[in-house]
This record gives structure tokens, C-alpha cells and sequence, in this order.
């Protein structure tokens, strides 16, 4: 399924009974009526009823201004979501193409709980999803998982493992999407899988604050397919819409400093010479400068700073190394720990895209056209940067 055709619908499968391919699962937004009417229409008291999912423990539809004592509960979006309690979950059973790759992408909140996490499971998979670390101003962000189907129907399950004094406290979730991933062929002139990152996650096309990824090392199941993430803090995968991306539609921001590392094993041949190509930008959401990466190839590393050009957001940037084995490491992350400007708090930092990587004896760079070579036109003269 292409990119343009998973931005912004909102269904739950593309026909009804069909297996689902990308699209909000059913009621993953949680704004279908329970049967009595939503908690503040309805005067029955009791365990809060879901449409087309299953819990077990303190589970609550919240709506959208609710407080609870002083707090105002964030619904991330729309009307209502989802609060699940101590040691509390919800599911719901999936019909998946077996053999499959699938990404998950939800929105979730904390609430009165500092060390509230998630645990996402389908299939054999299992993760769990630190929500202490908050990325922006708003309180909640997207997050995205995977995993393989193993069989053509899977169950998907949101628990809390927390344990707080109090039982109501816990994770808010909403806008919950899947979307089947295909990995995409290299190109012939470049190492490089998935090296655009236009294959990724499942985005809203009306949230502003990409999707996270998070740890992940399993570079066959990775929600950005060819790549893994190596640290503890999560990277954001960016598109077009709200953020400036240096080519094509979507983007990796690299946030956190070193605690949020990107990396691929790409193939090559031993004593061979290569180049590591990328472009390095700003992706235009008010990150303070100065912004730099830690670029790696094999047993080579370079600290590479953004210089801001009056012309572009971004720029092209190159690593050559000598190849030691029939496979080597390409890795990123940001020299710094960059926040916005405009609320001192949300973290941001350089963008990464169009990443090659080509063997400098041969013709690895024709067709790129003239930007991704590194040149630009200041007036009528060529400049090489």
C-alpha cells in the first residue's frame, strides 16, 4: 500500500470483513456509543462497557475536560479515550495477513502516576513504553510498535503494569491505527534499506507531533523498516505536512542526544572504499541551535553541524570509509540535547534523510540530480559544498 493511501483515512479496514491493512482498528478512537450511553450520559453505575473491546481491571472511557481532584484528564483526540487502571488492559482480536509485518501506532497520556509505562503485546510480541519521558507541552504524544503475524488473527492488548496507591491512576489511550509494512527494494546504487524513510508507521494526517519510535532492536520487525533503534529514548518520525523534510514526504528527527540512536547494517565488501551520503536539516519546528550529528560508518565517526542556508533547510553531508567486512554499521544520533524555543521544554533536534551509502569506485551518485550531489546555484555559479 503506497504512502499517499495511509495518510488520512479514518476506517477500520478497507471492506468490511476483510483483513485489516492500515486504518484506525475498530472504535480505536473510542468515540462509538456504548450501548447505555457514555459514563456522563448514563446513570448506570458499574464497569465502563467498550465497543468492540475487551477489559479486565479498572478500565474508564474519559471525555475530553474531565477532571479528576485538580487535573484535567487529556484526551489526546476527539471526544473520549481510554484510562486503564492497576494491572489493567484492554484487547481486542485482529484479522492480520499471516507472515506479515505490522505496525501499530496509538496516542497515550499519563496521568497522576511520575512512572506510569504501557505495555503493547500482539502476536509473540511484547514492549513496554516509558511514559515518564514527556516529548512536548502537550502531555501525550504517538507512539508506534510492531510485530510479525504469526497467524491470521491476532490479539492486541493494552495493560498498565503499574501498581499505584491509587487504582484509578494510569496510562490514557487513544487513535489507535495499524498498518501492514513492506520493506523496500535498494535501489542499485545505494546499500541502503528503506534509506528515504518513506515506508514507516501509520500517521494521522491531523496530528502535528509525528510518531515516536522506540526502542527496537529487531531490524525485522522494525516500525521503520531496514533500521533499528538502539537507546532508550525514542526517535520521531516526521512528515511534510507539519515539518520541513529535506526530500520526499517523511523523515527521522533525532532527539535526546545520544539516547536516541538510529542504525542500519548495510552490506559491503571488505577494503572496499565507500560513502556515507545524507541530508542534514532543521525540520522547522522552532528547535534551538545549534544542531549536529554523530554520523557513523564502519570504524568511522563524524561530528557534522547544521549551517543554516538562506536557500534550504537542509544540506548534504558525507562520511567516506573503508569498508572491513561483507556487512557494516551506519549510525546517527544528535551531538545535543535540543528543545523548542518557543516553550523551552519539547525536545527537537537535526532531521535525517536521504541516506546512501555507495561504493566511491563507481558510478553511485548518477541520477541523484544536482542537490543530493551537494551542489546548489548561488546565482549563475556553481558552488561545491
Amino acid at each position: 500500500m503506497g504512502t499517499d493511501a495511509n495518510e488520512g483515512f479514518h476506517f477500520s479496514s478497507l471492506v468490511q470483513g476483510l483483513n485489516l491493512v492500515y486504518g484506525l482498528v475498530e472504535n480505536g478512537d473510542f468515540e462509538a456509543t456504548p450501548s447505555k450511553g457514555f459514563p456522563s450520559e448514563s446513570i448506570t453505575e458499574g464497569p465502563t462497557e467498550i465497543p468492540t473491546w475487551k477489559s479486565n481491571g479498572t478500565v474508564e472511557l474519559v471525555e475530553s475536560g474531565e477532571k479528576q481532584g485538580g487535573m484535567i484528564l487529556i484526551v489526546p483526540q476527539g471526544r473520549h479515550a481510554v484510562r486503564v487502571g492497576n494491572d489493567a488492559e484492554i484487547s481486542q482480536e485482529i484479522h492480520v495477513d499471516k507472515g506479515s509485518i505490522y505496525s501499530v501506532t496509538f496516542c497515550a497520556a499519563r496521568t497522576c502516576a511520575q512512572l506510569e509505562s504501557l505495555n503493547v503485546s500482539a502476536a509473540s510480541a511484547s514492549q513496554n513504553i516509558d511514559l515518564q519521558t514527556l516529548y512536548n507541552v502537550q502531555g501525550w504524544n504517538p507512539y508506534a510498535v510492531s510485530f510479525n503475524a504469526m497467524e491470521e488473527s491476532i490479539r492486541l492488548v493494552f495493560k498498565n503494569p503499574g501498581m499505584e496507591d491509587d487504582p484509578t491512576c494510569g496510562p490514557i489511550i487513544d487513535n489507535i491505527a495499524i498498518k501492514k509494512l513492506f520493506t523496500p527494494d535498494r535501489p542499485k546504487d545505494n546499500a541502503v534499506t528503506n534509506g528515504d524513510f518513506e515506508e514507516g508507521p501509520w500517521m494521522f494526517r491531523n496530528a502535528s507531533l509525528g510518531v515516536l519510535l522506540p526502542t527496537n532492536l529487531d531490524e525485522e520487525t522494525s516500525s521503520l523498516p531496514g533500521w533499528i533503534v538502539e537507546s532508550n529514548r525514542a526517535i520521531r518520525f516526521i512528515d511534510s505536512d507539519h515539518y520541513a523534510v529535506p526530500q520526499g514526504k517523511r523523515a527521522i528527527e533525532l532527539l535526546s542526544g545520544k539516547e536516541g540512536i538510529i542504525s542500519q547494517m548495510v552490506e559491503t565488501k571488505a577494503d572496499k572504499l565507500y560513502s556515507l551520503t545524507f541530508s542534514l536539516g532543521h525540520a522547522d519546528d522552532k528547535c534551538k541551535e545549534p544542531l549536529a550529528v554523530m554520523a557513523f560508518a564502519g570504524d568511522q565517526a563524524q561530528n557534522i553541524h547544521y549551517t543554516p542556508n538562506s536557500n534550504s533547510t537542509y544540506q548534504i553531508a558525507n562520511l567516506n570509509f573503508t569498508a572491513k567486512a561483507d556487512r557494516t554499521r551506519i549510525a546517527f544520533y544528535s551531538v545535543y540535547y535540543n528543545t523548542r524555543s518557543d516553550d523551552m521544554s519539547s525536545l527537537c533536534g537535526p532531521v535525517v534523510d536521504d541516506v546512501r551509502v555507495w561504493f566511491s569506485g563507481s558510478n553511485g551518485l548518477g541520477g541523484l540530480g544536482i542537490v543530493r550531489l551537494g551542489l546548489v546555484i548561488l546565482g549563475l555559479v556553481w558552488v561545491i559544498v
